[in-house]
């Protein structure tokens, strides 16, 4: 039944390939990246609302950003905002957050979605979702599959059994981020799809699984006295004393009972600037402009965003990455993306 399903929206992050605009302060996920009027996690709640009643969509998010969510979502109840104390990865946020709704329903089915992604079809993202809770009913841990769309090295990959023609598939393994030469192996094979984070799962059915894969996480959050007064300070030692780790080594990577769905929506994980920029509509030059007033000139391929107010001239810059914010500036070659983690470090260490 609907009322048993629940969302958990992974809103925690930092986002720093974001720069200038993403900062520790206020992170990608509550920034208009697309230039639609809605920050991402906003997009991403409309989207799940569809599927999910609004009061069972919860946002795992950090501490600092308890104001934030409740600013953009002003609809939902404070307790809806669960709140890391310490940034631990994803595991022990979602240990916590299915043990807590497991104590208040017992039939609770749950979806996990990251709060920063682009899906384009929500038609085509609702039915992938409800075919999944359906399969999730039978005690399966469910996750949807992307098919890649070129050998990416930036992104984690499922194997799948080819040969099942049913919606669901059994996976056989999770791969981590291969090099150039493996992932051109996976896109060739055609039984390697992304993976994107997304998990669909009975909460009986993780806690089960985090019991027998990650006892020692299990054990601490299994011993929380949820719905007491005693709650919050019992999470916060949980969050001193547990390891950092990813939900995907806890539980997904050992898990015998895993199903994929090959998902049939247009998906990006807007990992960076120039993932943005595949979904601008630029001019007749490929240059795209999310906002600002911006003249090009023999220029070619560059993505631009300014304040609405400020007017640009580009001129002369070919695949070029150019982000203005009120006080700090990028302009970087769509080449060299992945080294702007690189150069804010050493940013960082000159400031």
């Amino acid at each position: 039944m609907k009322k048993n399903n629940y969302g958990l929206i992974m809103a925690g992050g930092i986002g720093s390939r974001f720069w200038p605009l993403s900062t520790s302060e206020k992170p990608k996920q509550f920034l208009d990246i697309l230039g639609l009027g809605k920050s991402l996690l906003q997009m991403t709640f409309d989207r799940l609302s569809e599927i999910i009643p609004p009061e069972n969509i919860y946002i795992l998010t950090n501490s600092n950003y308890k104001d934030l969510v409740k600013t953009q979502l002003p609809s939902i109840d404070l307790e809806q905002i669960i709140l890391e104390p310490q940034r631990k990865n994803t595991a022990p946020c979602i240990a916590y957050a299915s043990m807590k709704i497991y104590s208040k329903n017992k039939d609770a089915n749950l979806l996990i979605a990251p709060s920063d992604h682009l899906i384009v079809n929500d038609l085509a993202f609702n039915k992938n979702i409800n075919l999944a809770f359906e399969r999730a009913l039978l005690g399966e841990i469910v996750t949807l599959g992307i098919k890649p769309s070129r050998p990416d090295t930036g992104y984690g990959y499922i194997e799948f059994d080819q040969k099942a023609s049913s919606p669901y598939r059994k996976v056989i393994q999770f791969r981590e981020k291969p090099n150039l030469e493996v992932a051109e192996s996976f896109v060739q094979s055609g039984n390697f799809y992304w993976n994107a984070g997304i998990f669909i799962w009975k909460a009986q059915t993780i806690i089960d699984a985090l019991k027998l894969y990650s006892p020692k996480l299990y054990s601490l959050f299994a011993s929380i006295h949820y719905q007491s007064p005693n709650e919050k300070q019992e999470m916060e030692n949980c969050f001193d004393q547990c390891q950092d780790i990813s939900i995907d080594y806890a539980v997904m990577e050992q898990a015998k009972n895993v199903s994929i769905i090959l998902a049939d929506f247009d998906w990006s994980d807007l990992g960076t600037w120039g993932s943005v920029a595949e979904h601008i509509v630029g001019d007749n030059q490929n240059n795209a402009t999310i906002s600002g007033n911006v003249f090009s000139f023999n220029s070619s391929g560059n993505l631009v965003l300014l304040p609405k107010t400020k007017t640009a001239i580009v001129e002369g810059l070919n695949d070029y990455i150019i982000v203005d914010s009120e006080d700090k500036l990028l302009i970087l070659t769509k080449k060299n993306e992945q080294e702007l983690k690189k150069y804010l470090e050493k940013l960082n260490t000159k400031n």
